[in-house]
């Protein structure tokens, strides 16, 4: 994409993105993702009323006074957010409420970039890791507008080497990228190439809290009547010809799609992490807002 175009595109996703994050936070992006583990703090001399449970007895005996451990709530937490690249991600048949067609890349960049600054508002870390059946780019946790603008040109910019989508990798990466306790929003189509990754994800919810973004178009769950065409796998090569007049033909499709997505939801609750769905012709804020409004309930 030539370098102007490209800060054009930057600029339409940041006005569009920065707009909903401010209705996003306000809307409960804070509570639904406050921190709430407990840190280490400081070492101090005991004070009448203190937790005796908490005295550090190795300085106490080294001191021959009491001290105590000091804690204190995590609030600041860092965010993740691994986006899928793979060439099944560009595709789009839908038209926007601003009627223009939207292919999946282009939601998952604006999701990308809405999380980001509600992230950015909530005075947290962000970082990014892109990949297909191979980690494509991992970019560091950092605060700053300039940094979450670097984000989105990544993200919209990329031309990815692999070819198909490796999940399990993508969870396992996150995992060793992360330090200490994160979000991780996990973007994608779904379409898993590569092994199960129920295992992966469980060990990542272990430490950190996880949320499954599936996006999705209409033409995936659903097909026109009366159409015969070739259609190729984008990602593994294979061609096909459809005739969407094929009523056992249409059943099996859908039947493939239904049951992808339910098994991914399926793995996501296993574990206890989030899961959720988007269309490309739907407004995807109000889907964040009615998780948003699920976790604050748990909380």
């Amino acid at each position: 994409m030539e370098t102007t175009d490209l800060l054009k595109k930057v600029r339409k996703i940041e006005i569009k993105s920065k707009a909903l994050s401010d209705q996003m936070f306000s809307g409960g992006y804070h509570s639904a993702f406050k921190g709430r583990g407990i840190s280490f703090s400081e070492i101090r001399e005991y004070q009448w009323g203190d937790d005796i449970r908490n005295i550090d007895w190795n300085v106490t005996a080294r001191y021959e006074t009491p001290f105590i451990k000091v804690f204190e709530e995590e609030r600041e937490l860092d965010v993740l957010i691994v986006v899928d690249v793979s060439p099944s991600t560009f595709f789009g048949t839908q038209l926007s409420h601003q009627k223009t067609p939207q292919g999946k890349e282009e939601i998952l960049a604006e999701i990308c970039a809405l999380l980001a600054f509600a992230a950015m508002n909530n005075q947290d870390k962000v970082g990014l890791v892109l990949f297909t059946d191979k980690i494509e780019k991992i970019i560091p946790a950092q605060r700053g507008r300039n940094h979450i603008l670097r984000i989105i040109r990544e993200v919209i910019d990329i031309v990815p080497e692999g070819k198909g989508t490796d999940i399990d990798l993508a969870l396992k990466t996150a995992e060793n990228v992360l330090g200490k306790r994160s979000i991780v929003f996990l973007l994608s189509d779904f379409f898993n190439t590569g092994k199960p990754y129920k295992d992966s994800l469980g060990i990542l919810k272990k430490r950190h809290d996880v949320v499954g973004v599936q996006v999705y178009d209409e033409r995936e769950k659903s097909l026109p009547e009366g159409l015969v065409f070739l259609s190729e796998d984008s990602e593994t090569g294979k061609k096909v010809w459809i005739d969407t007049g094929d009523l056992a033909f249409k059943k099996q499709y859908l039947s493939r799609f239904d049951l992808n997505t339910r098994e991914n939801a399926r793995i996501f609750k296993t574990v206890g992490a989030d899961f959720m769905q988007i269309n490309t012709r739907d407004a995807y804020i109000s889907a964040f807002m009615s998780l948003f409004r699920m976790r604050e309930k748990k909380i």
